[in-house]
């Protein structure tokens, strides 16, 4: 669970957050909340607006179809009622990516093996989709982290690939990528809520239940503290043991910089 995070990166951004995490790598920034434009005002509550650029060329239906995920995702996570008719924005940069061209190379050749197509998507779009939705969620989380926005709660996402052998795979490399009958991204709430479940591949509900079973371990925190709740918990990060572990140490390190000048 090798993670490089770096939070508030942007000085122009009211919120940022870089990670590098799995070969991909994604700069996180938060705007808001800003005025909103008349046609995208709700009324009741702030308008999420998700932007996701490429590492290279423009943005096209795969990047629109993530941006529809991760928007419908923060909306469970922001207090959208506490700030109506305004806008908050996210954009998120892919700075580097791994080659998945050959991805699935080796399930042309298998015949137990099938996806599932929707309109302009080919089948390695679509496992780079969920290759990279893990990425995209915890930078996300990240900087808004790093605002003052209100947060109901957090999150964090792991990808989890089930080989030929019906092995599981945390975080997998662009090998085992090629050699796995199915990909799954789960993201859980810091409330232990399941938020996100994409899937592709083929795969039965036995197989199902481990992959939840797996990324609820790899997510989850060994006690039941929340990020959004203020306690007295000492300042110094610890050893990680989930990726809930690694996002808490992340914003330690971060409060412990902001209070270095009140050392004498």
């Amino acid at each position: 669970m090798t993670q490089d995070v770096v939070i508030s990166p942007l000085s122009r951004a009211d919120g940022s957050a870089s990670y590098i995490s799995n070969g991909y790598s994604v700069l996180a920034a938060v705007n808001g909340p800003v005025e909103v434009q008349r046609r995208d005002e709700i009324p009741q509550e702030s308008a999420i607006d998700v932007v996701l650029r490429p590492a290279i060329g423009v943005g096209g239906v795969r990047e629109r179809h993530l941006e529809s995920i991760i928007e419908k995702t923060l909306r469970q996570v922001i207090l959208v009622l506490a700030h109506p008719r305004t806008l908050i924005q996210i954009t998120l940069q892919v700075v580097a990516a791994p080659d998945e061209s050959s991805v699935l190379n080796s399930l042309h050749e298998s015949a137990s093996v099938s996806t599932m197509l929707i309109p302009g998507h080919s089948e390695i779009d679509l496992f780079q989709n969920l290759s990279i939705l893990p990425a995209l969620l915890q930078s996300s989380i990240l900087a808004l982290l790093s605002t003052s926005l209100p947060l109901s709660m957090t999150l964090t996402s792991t990808l989890i690939a089930v080989s030929r052998t019906g092995e599981l795979v945390t975080e997998p490399s662009v090998k085992a990528k090629r050699e796995s009958t199915s990909l799954h991204v789960l993201a859980f709430s810091s409330h232990g809520e399941l938020l996100v479940a994409e899937s592709e591949g083929i795969f039965g509900m036995d197989i199902w239940d481990q992959v939840y079973s797996r990324a609820e371990k790899v997510c989850r925190a060994s006690d039941t503290g929340d990020l959004t709740q203020p306690d007295d918990v000492d300042m110094e990060p610890s050893q990680p043991k989930s990726l809930e572990d690694s996002l808490r140490n992340a914003i330690k390190a971060k409060a412990a910089r902001e209070h270095r000048w009140r050392e004498g």
